[in-house]
């Protein structure tokens, strides 16, 4: 039974939970033409507006091969960017001092910067 776990009171494979990266790849790419043709994007329209050539389009949803570059490219032909934020999300704070040390500090620890409208008055640029 090593290869079984018990969820919500069922006992399921492992193999039906986890999958390789050329499985991931397989189904993003199958995702990709699916929204395409939901979208009634012909291949060579979708790669026109992404900026992407049309055969390197057409491995991208065969194959699942491009750059990061024209994968963010898709997805924006595809109005799908947004999903692009939530990929690799920041780890949950470990404290609540972690926690409140990045409500202070912007991302990579950097202090955020105030626009115009929001220095006090007085203040000068």
């Amino acid at each position: 039974m090593d290869n079984y776990i018990e969820m919500a009171g069922r006992i399921v494979h492992i193999r039906t939970m986890l999958k390789t990266s050329s499985e991931l790849v397989q189904d993003l790419a199958d995702r990709i033409r699916v929204r395409r043709l939901a979208m009634d994007l012909p291949q060579q329209e979708a790669a026109q507006r992404s900026g992407i050539a049309y055969r390197t389009w057409r491995r991208l949803e065969t194959e699942g091969k491009a750059s990061i570059e024209d994968l963010i490219k898709a997805a924006i032909a595809l109005r799908c960017e947004e999903a692009l934020e939530a990929l690799f999300p920041a780890p949950a704070a470990n404290s609540l001092n972690e926690l409140l040390k990045r409500q202070t500090t912007g991302p990579g620890g950097a202090m955020p910067r105030r626009s115009r409208a929001t220095r006090r008055a007085g203040e000068s640029s």
